[in-house]
């Protein structure tokens, strides 16, 4: 398995191609927008020469990183003779479930077919291919080039082989594979998007300010961020999308999203990427400083 295809070049899918570029896959990397193509690909040069002034790797990696990504804005195309494809767009069923209908139809019999979604079900996601067997969760972690841990999610019908296959495969990314079974959430998402939640009901509430709730869980708890501050960096669009799915997954008010979530997402205050969350980030990515709406 060497040709890898990713669908979407955002955060997440510019860091799955990273991480396959850099282990020596050839990747192509396939977005409808141009621009989020070069967005996608500057994210990745930045990210090397992060990695470069660290003395991690060499400016001839770089090179070679960047030399094994071709980008594509037709799926069609950019599928063509993949042992692999990663769809790492937008956490929406019916945007998913449509790209999936599209590689059934354009990718070879044998081609695997992996999601990089956190929260969707795998089944449904397959039930719409004629390959059931070849259709597999790989739940990268953000930021993909640093992050260890991939859940490997097995759909109802997703065959041993293929599991085995994705599995070992994560192993030669240097990642670290967990495999888990095909329920809403998972189990990262299912463990921490209610953290998440309570730590913003526990905010709606007025029991503690937003410093302070933070403070609590990285100092109390060991958490390298507060659980409002991870939101801001998840993005809260993304954590109402995972909330909904397992409000409607399991059907219990436990996973109903905070009011207060889903007023800011209306809002457009979806934290780091619209410059404003909990945390104030004009001035720096850093959370250090509470949004004005919950300053004391």
């Amino acid at each position: 398995m060497k040709n890898i295809a990713v669908i979407g070049a955002g955060t997440m899918g510019n860091g799955i191609a990273h991480t396959f570029a850099q282990s020596g896959f050839t990747v192509k990397l396939i977005d409808i927008s141009e621009k989020s193509l070069d967005k996608g690909m500057a994210t990745i040069a930045g990210n090397l020469d992060r990695m470069i002034a660290k003395g991690t790797i060499t400016e001839e990696d770089k090179a070679k990183t960047i030399g094994n990504i071709i980008t594509y804005t037709d799926i069609k195309d950019g599928v063509v003779g993949v042992d692999l494809v990663v769809e790492a767009a937008t956490e929406n069923v019916d945007l998913k479930l449509n790209i999936f209908k599209q590689l059934n139809e354009y990718c070879e019999e044998n081609t695997i077919l992996a999601t990089n979604t956190s929260s969707i079900s795998i089944t449904q996601i397959a039930a719409v291919t004629t390959r059931q067997d070849k259709v597999i969760g790989m739940h990268f972690m953000n930021p993909v080039p640093i992050m260890k841990l991939v859940e490997i999610i097995r759909g109802y019908n997703t065959s041993d082989e293929v599991t085995k296959t994705i599995m070992d495969l994560s192993v030669k990314l240097s990642k670290v594979p967990v495999e888990v079974n095909d329920y809403p959430g998972f189990v990262a998402n299912r463990i921490l998007m209610p953290m998440i939640n309570e730590a913003i009901e526990t905010l709606y509430n007025g029991v503690a300010g937003v410093y302070e709730i933070d403070t609590v869980m990285k100092l109390g708890m060991a958490h390298p961020m507060g659980p409002l501050q991870l939101a801001d960096f998840i993005g809260l669009d993304v954590c109402l999308s995972i909330l909904n799915v397992m409000y409607d997954g399991f059907k219990n008010p436990k996973y109903a999203p905070c009011p207060l979530l889903v007023n800011m997402v209306r809002a457009g205050k979806l934290g780091v990427k619209s410059g404003e969350g909990f945390y104030d980030y004009s001035e720096s990515k850093k959370a250090e400083k509470v949004a004005k709406m919950f300053a004391k």
